[in-house]
């Protein structure tokens, strides 16, 4: 048995090695503010479809605004594809190293030390992170060098408590705080957010999701600043066979009463982050940004405004955030899925 760890580390050298460009897509920028700029887009949860969400906002900021973006995904390396439930291995982390910004949407992720180590490097540099929805717990079940990034992390490094989401973007994994498929969220502006240029183009209120809020503990840790609230809203009717919304729609506007909403969560915020001997970095979260959440307009739009300010570039009045090609995505869920696809069928045509 004192071997037993020997077969393990074998097996994650050689998905490095064998890591290829068939295992993530690239997006050349076009003309626009962003030329120049790298940015590197981690996909990979089991449920909120960040394998559909994340190479649409890639081809947004590339096509509209002339970033490059590469999109890592989880691979199943017996076939090449795309499989979300594989949660140990995302090829293409080495990237990050000629990266200015990472956008991470991750869940319950248990990566090989070849895998994190670039990303480790990425944090200490003190690059700027926009973290989605689930990445506040995008780590878990991680043993060894990188077991600190687990969400819920309770062990000797204590200023990495509860973890890489707790530490970089704020908070880590809480509770549903609204009803799971059953409640919407509609983004309201804080008292001190007016004239920040992260809501450049959006007015209050047209931030919406079919996501529920999340739990977050408040007040947020350090710095925080909340931008955006979570309202959390009623759905109007019985849920839709075959929407991918469950019946959830934008123009639900009754707010739920009681405690839910008061005080409501904060669903965007932004944070400084420093790891132990590491540089002073920034970071955006927001608990929403499922791939139907991006069939917002304005959320998009936030999106792209934080990705405009974190890389140091002037924030558009109102960024071009028009959806690039077919996108139709799936509803969220666990093993929802669209089997069969591989990094290539996500390039541009």
């Amino acid at each position: 048995m004192k071997n037993c760890s020997r077969p393990f580390a074998l097996f994650t050298a050689l998905l490095a090695l064998t890591a290829t460009a068939a295992d993530w897509v690239v997006y050349e920028g076009k003309e626009g503010a962003g030329k120049g700029k790298h940015i590197v887009l981690v996909s990979g949860d089991e449920e909120y479809r960040s394998e559909e969400g994340l190479p649409q906002l890639g081809k947004i900021l590339a096509q509209r605004h002339g970033f490059k973006c590469t999109v890592l995904f989880p691979i199943d390396p017996a076939t090449g594809e795309i499989n979300p439930n594989k949660a140990n291995n995302i090829p293409g982390t080495d990237a990050l190293k000629s990266a200015d910004l990472m956008v991470i949407l991750t869940r319950f992720r248990n990566l090989p030390d070849e895998q994190m180590k670039p990303l480790d490097d990425f944090l200490k540099a003190g690059k700027p992170v926009i973290g989605l929805r689930t990445a506040t717990h995008g780590f878990n079940g991680i043993k060894g060098a990188y077991a600190h990034y687990n969400n819920g992390y309770n062990g000797e490094k204590k200023e990495w408590a509860d973890g890489f989401g707790r530490l970089v973007l704020g908070e880590k994994w809480i509770s549903h705080h609204g009803g799971h498929k059953t409640e919407s969220t509609r983004g309201l502006f804080t008292a001190d957010a007016k004239g920040n240029p992260l809501l450049n183009g959006i007015k209050d209120g047209e931030i919406w999701g079919a996501t529920d809020v999340y739990g977050v503990r408040l007040p947020l840790p350090g710095d925080s600043k909340p931008l955006v609230l979570g309202q959390i809203l009623k759905r109007k009717g019985a849920a839709e066979k075959d929407d991918r919304n469950f019946g959830l729609k934008p123009t639900d506007n009754e707010a739920v009463e009681g405690k839910k909403n008061d005080p409501m969560m904060p669903v965007v915020w932004t944070k400084s982050y420093q790891l132990a001997e590491g540089k002073v970095g920034k970071a955006f979260a927001t608990t929403m940004g499922s791939s139907t959440d991006l069939e917002n307009e304005a959320l998009r739009r936030l999106i792209v405004n934080a990705t405009f300010q974190l890389v140091g570039l002037k924030v558009p009045e109102k960024a071009n955030v028009e959806i690039v090609g077919d996108y139709k995505p799936l509803a969220y869920g666990f093993g929802s899925y669209k089997k069969g696809v591989k990094p290539a069928d996500h390039e541009l045509k």
